[in-house]
């Protein structure tokens, strides 16, 4: 088991990789380097070996299939998780360490947010982006987290071996985040310095593309995480169209003592039992969803004693 797992995934980053290795060899002298590389074509691999770092492959494409892989096969008392791409500093790597190794945390944050990332990055709507994802979920999750999708992340054995990666791509961070909220786990935010990428290297993510299957992975994960809280509000909607469709009718039929808008107050009685269908459907999965919670704990409880093992 290595003391301190410095985790890059990489895809074409060859401009870069050489100096985020030995950035991070520089600070990190006691870490194991691991570069895996998700099908590069412009020698990415060749030059992080020459680097001196440990390199491994994933030929599934896709950022989230590159930390399933890495989360599967390394075995650490610390994991630091960073970009290929020199945005990210190393000299913060031993303050979020230490945190793990010494403060027990679950998950420290690499947060870019409170520090430079809004003058150094250029692109305003991923500055936009990065605003949006945040305040939605703090506000669903009554939190505190500073910079949902950073990158830039420290993690704990427990964490990285009962964490349950589904998403492909660059939505993985978010993922990470809820995932940290709904199971209570212990989160803390270092501020980082941020820095945009080197003339000549380029962006994998696509500010709209992958903006959408943020968002949407927020709402998937929070019908999945907290299905009563989402069931009731969608329950509410459809109370209030039934409510608007049936409200002319009853106005007709008390003026009238007849009912000529059939179609209406066929259509309103279907909404009310999908309302219906959806509370009690909420109520059902809050159940399952305690379970599962259950069963987390379990699980972490399991892994720590393996850890513990591990470590003698």
């Amino acid at each position: 088991m290595d003391k301190i797992a410095v985790l890059i995934p990489c895809y074409n980053e060859a401009k870069t990789i050489k100096k985020v290795v030995n950035d991070f060899k520089r600070d990190l002298p006691d870490a194991t380097i691991y570069v895996y590389d998700n099908n590069s074509t412009d020698g990415t691999d060749k030059i992080a070996k020459e680097a001196g770092a440990i390199v491994r492959y994933e030929k599934k494409q896709g950022k989230g299939n590159v930390i399933k892989r890495m989360f599967r096969e390394i075995d650490a008392e610390c994991y630091i998780m960073t970009d290929g791409d020199d945005t990210y500093p190393s000299s913060s790597a031993r303050e979020m360490a230490d945190l793990v190794l010494n403060d027990k945390v679950d998950m420290v944050i690499g947060d870019r947010l409170s520090s430079t990332y809004f003058t150094e990055n250029k692109r305003l709507f991923h500055n936009f982006g990065n605003k949006l994802v945040r305040s939605m979920i703090n506000f669903i999750y009554k939190s505190d987290i500073r910079d949902v999708m950073t990158g830039y992340r420290a993690f704990s054995y427990c964490f990285v071996k009962t964490f349950p990666v589904l998403s492909k791509g660059f939505e993985i961070e978010t993922e990470m985040t809820i995932h940290t909220l709904d199971k209570n786990l212990f989160a803390k935010n270092v501020i980082i310095e941020y820095h945009d990428r080197p003339n000549g290297s380029k962006s994998k993510l696509n500010t709209y593309s992958d903006g959408i299957k943020v968002i949407k992975t927020i709402f998937s994960l929070y019908k999945n995480y907290k299905p009563l809280s989402f069931f009731m509000w969608l329950a509410l909607l459809l109370f209030v169209i039934g409510t608007i469709l049936v409200v002319p009718v009853l106005v007709d039929y008390f003026k009238t003592g007849l009912v000529p808008k059939i179609p209406s107050f066929i259509a309103a009685v279907f909404f009310y039992i999908c309302a219906i269908q959806s509370f009690f459907g909420g109520l059902t999965f809050d159940t399952i969803t305690r379970k599962s919670k259950q069963d987390f704990e379990i699980k972490y409880n399991e892994y720590l004693d393996k850890f513990k093992t591990l470590k003698k």
